[in-house]
């Protein structure tokens, strides 16, 4: 069976295309409607009040050579740490580079070991050996 050959389709003619019609700024904003927070849930308890932790509360028994830095009568732990505090702030014992350094004089050489200088929070762990 022979087949005829095919004629070419017919093609539509071009159309131009059709600019879209241009929207008013007034009309094309629309208000946006203000979202509604979500509700908050209630609280369950009222927030009671913050009782202090005894253990820290406890006088501690000062040794002698810290008692020379900060006094020998029996106080708390976190006491002790502000009364060292004071003492270093009061002779300006800090190190002006790094103020996380603690220069130890006479007195506080004896409460740090020997050591000429101790960061702050090696200086805590030194204290609580003079502690009990």
């Amino acid at each position: 069976m022979a087949t005829a050959p095919k004629k070419p389709a017919a093609k539509a003619a071009a159309k131009p295309a059709a600019k879209p019609a241009a929207k008013p700024a007034a009309a094309a904003k629309k208000p946006v409607a203000a979202k509604a927070a979500a509700p908050k849930k209630a609280a369950a308890k009222p927030a009671a009040e913050r009782k202090p932790n005894a253990a820290f509360m406890k006088p501690m028994t000062i040794s002698p050579t810290l008692a020379a830095v900060i006094g020998a009568a029996p106080i708390p732990r976190t006491e002790v740490t502000k009364k060292v505090w004071e003492y270093i702030k009061k002779h300006n014992l800090q190190d002006a580079e790094n103020k996380r350094n603690i220069n130890a004089d006479d007195k506080l050489k004896a409460v740090f070991d020997g050591k000429k200088q101790v960061s702050m929070f090696e200086m805590t762990k030194l204290i609580s050996g003079h502690l009990s």
